[in-house]
């Protein structure tokens, strides 16, 4: 560290209303910590939260770095080229997907003891600091926004049919076969592109894993049945199913010709434009054992191990993780905040779709950090799905595939 433990405590007492610190940010001299970052909408600007922070930490400066998201490419490789170069920043935004190659370059700063002492870490709820732990233990990542896949259904037509949301995946088979007639079907299924979060939630959620063997067990093999039958033999998917992916399922949702999707909160705009309250939504629902799965789609700031101002740093990065500070940054991604306080009060999307994301956090996980998981989500399993939905495979030989891509 650049500076004793010891006396970054001693100094620290400016930040602490503004950070949540137990102790102040650095008071002598000007530190300036570098931070990349990147939002979708290249508009959004952190300058005010920057402005606020710097306000109140007159000993260090930020400077903020815009880099192009690129599909997630051109990020990473940016990222990962610094670390490699020797120049990489003091911080920046990162991702679950990346933590392995991280650890393997030594990259990153434990954040345990700084967390230790930083007052705000109860806003954050254990289920999120779970899902960031490192396989070693410790803590790399401090949480920043998320997103997590629920169920939109709609609502009027459950009433209409007597039903409750569905709390199983038995509960929504139910559903799904009462709710299809006259032209409305009860699921829209995402069979092709980025439908592992739907396939996961049922299949996952039953007890399939990625660890060897993992999507071989019978009680695997009899989900992922159970999931390819809902087009094959109960029908309650469109024809269309096999090829459908984001933009599919959600038109069709909006236009009423499925009853129910799975998806996150950035479609809950949409959607509500469009079916306004006869829409609402639920946690993924869960296998008959209370086991289940939801893909976490996460952000969070890390420090570097290679950066001069660590302490420095980590005032930043906790400061965008506290309270209000928390929200307005959300804001700025479009995504939810981490802080238990800042989704109570949390105005940017309606409070059903907010609780809905908090309710499914204790079965939030992310996708295995492992240098197959991109030809997994790209290929294997949206080829393979949409195959065994035509009849052209086995529900089986989708499994057999996954594991073989996995472990040979």
């Amino acid at each position: 560290m650049t500076m004793k433990r010891r006396t970054f405590l001693k100094l620290a007492g400016s930040a602490a209303a503004a950070t949540g610190l137990a102790c102040p940010a650095i008071a002598q001299g000007t530190t300036t910590v570098r931070w990349w970052y990147h939002y979708d909408n290249p508009q959004s600007t952190p300058q005010a939260l920057i402005e606020k922070f710097e306000a109140a930490n007159k000993g260090i400066k930020i400077q903020a770095e815009a880099i192009p998201w690129g599909g997630g490419t051109d990020y990473v490789n940016r990222v990962f080229s610094s670390v490699v170069a020797g120049n990489q920043p003091d911080c920046a935004m990162v991702r679950l997907s990346y933590l392995s190659r991280f650890q393997q370059m030594k990259a990153l700063e434990p954040l345990d003891s700084y967390l230790s002492g930083w007052a705000n870490k109860a806003d954050i709820s254990d289920d999120v600091w779970k899902i960031n732990r490192a396989p070693d233990g410790k803590a790399y990542y401090m949480p920043l926004h998320y997103v997590v896949i629920y169920l939109y259904y709609r609502q009027d037509l459950f009433q209409q049919a007597g039903l409750q949301a569905p709390k199983t995946h038995a509960d929504f088979l139910k559903a799904a076969q009462a709710l299809t007639k006259d032209g409305v079907f009860g699921y829209g299924m995402r069979g092709g592109a980025g439908g592992f979060d739907n396939w996961g939630a049922f299949v996952l959620g039953a007890g399939a894993t990625f660890e060897k063997g993992g999507m071989l067990t019978n009680q695997a093999l009899e989900a992922n049945r159970w999931y390819i039958e809902l087009a094959t033999k109960h029908k309650v998917v469109p024809p269309s199913a096999p090829t459908d992916a984001f933009r599919q399922i959600v038109d069709g949702f909006k236009a009423g010709r499925s009853a129910m999707i799975i998806h996150h909160i950035g479609s809950s705009a949409e959607v509500v434009a469009a079916l306004g309250d006869k829409v609402s939504a639920v946690p993924v629902p869960r296998a008959a054992n209370g086991g289940g799965w939801t893909y976490f789609g996460d952000e969070s700031n890390a420090v570097f191990a290679g950066s001069k101002n660590k302490e420095a740093a980590f005032q930043w990065i906790s400061f965008l993780s506290s309270g209000e500070n928390n929200a307005e940054q959300a804001k700025l991604s479009g995504q939810l905040p981490v802080t238990i306080s800042g989704s109570k009060n949390w105005t940017q999307h309606p409070q059903r779709f907010v609780d809905a994301s908090s309710a499914s956090l204790p079965i939030a996980r992310s996708l295995p950090d492992h240098v197959k998981t991109p030809d997994f989500t790209a290929r294997i399993l949206p080829t393979n799905i949409q195959r065994a939905l035509a009849g052209e495979i086995a529900p089986d030989d989708v499994m057999k595939a996954i594991d073989q891509l996995y472990h040979g």
